[in-house]
């Protein structure tokens, strides 16, 4: 009965998401290039939000709350909220990578990913810039506007294109650092794009082989993984386990190189 349940409701939960990532991408862009200094809210240094940010995640909050009104949310800005027993969770990311946004830079999405019983089911990161829609369903792969897609096959660092971030505070910062001066030179190249679930989307495309973020938030990566893992890669923490939604750090890759990359960060 709980898999003819589930399966009934599959469509409707890819549905509200995929919905929601277009409507909150539409008024994000409203606010694109409009944005003033002054309106920006400053969280902590290295955090800010944006009017965008708020309008988005009340268009997705809403849709959720609508359609499933006894899910858990965990949302980046406005956090925890929903029923606490639930099965069902969604995190959310309402604008990943603000501060590119706030910059003019169009590298920014909306991030939706929803978990059953702490696992990834759906994932959805839609870039509205490029009218880009990747999408993650457990067991039935990745796709970029409807087409399949794989992670790459490279299995040398010195021929891989990696990126990385941080999380907002001043250890991940550190680490980040630490893993970039012994990486940058090592890789083919080694980037900070801004946007950790586009990164972990052009993992899952192949257009690059890994990315690393210590001191990750979930609303950063939920849906990523799950791409990644769909389309053939491997996410693990910092250290070589698994990833899952309480993990404080993560490597995701197109698998070839993930050994390699844990032996060279796990001790820094």
């Amino acid at each position: 009965m709980v898999i003819i349940s589930y399966m009934k409701q599959d469509p409707q939960f890819k549905k509200v998401a995929v919905e929601s990532a277009k409507q909150a991408g539409k008024v994000i862009l409203k606010h694109f290039d409009k944005i003033a200094r002054k309106n920006l809210m400053v969280k902590n240094k290295y955090e800010i939000v944006t009017p965008a940010d708020l309008a988005a995640e009340k268009i997705i909050l809403k849709n959720i709350k609508k359609n499933f009104p006894s899910h858990r949310i965990l949302s980046e800005e406005e956090g925890k909220t929903g029923a606490e027993k639930s099965e069902y969770l969604w995190v959310i990311d309402p604008l990943d990578g603000t501060t590119n946004f706030s910059m003019g830079n169009p590298l920014f999405n909306v991030s939706i990913a929803l978990f059953k019983n702490d696992k990834p089911i759906l994932g959805i990161i839609y870039v509205p810039f490029l009218n880009n829609l990747y999408l993650a369903q457990k067991g039935k792969g990745a796709t970029l506007n409807g087409k399949k897609i794989r992670v790459s096959t490279v299995g040398k660092i010195k021929d891989a294109f990696l990126t990385f971030c941080h999380g907002y505070n001043e250890k991940s910062v550190k680490k980040a650092i630490k893993i970039y001066s012994k990486l940058k030179f090592e890789a083919r190249d080694l980037r900070q794009i801004g946007a950790a679930a586009i990164e972990c989307a052009w993992v899952a495309q192949g257009k690059t082989e890994a990315i690393m973020i210590p001191g990750v938030n979930v609303w950063d990566v939920a849906a990523g993984a799950l791409l990644i893992r769909e389309a053939g890669g491997i996410v693990s923490d910092m250290m070589g386990h698994e990833w899952d939604i309480h993990s404080e750090g993560i490597i995701a890759s197109n698998k070839v190189i993930n050994d390699q990359l844990i032996r060279r960060v796990k001790n820094i």
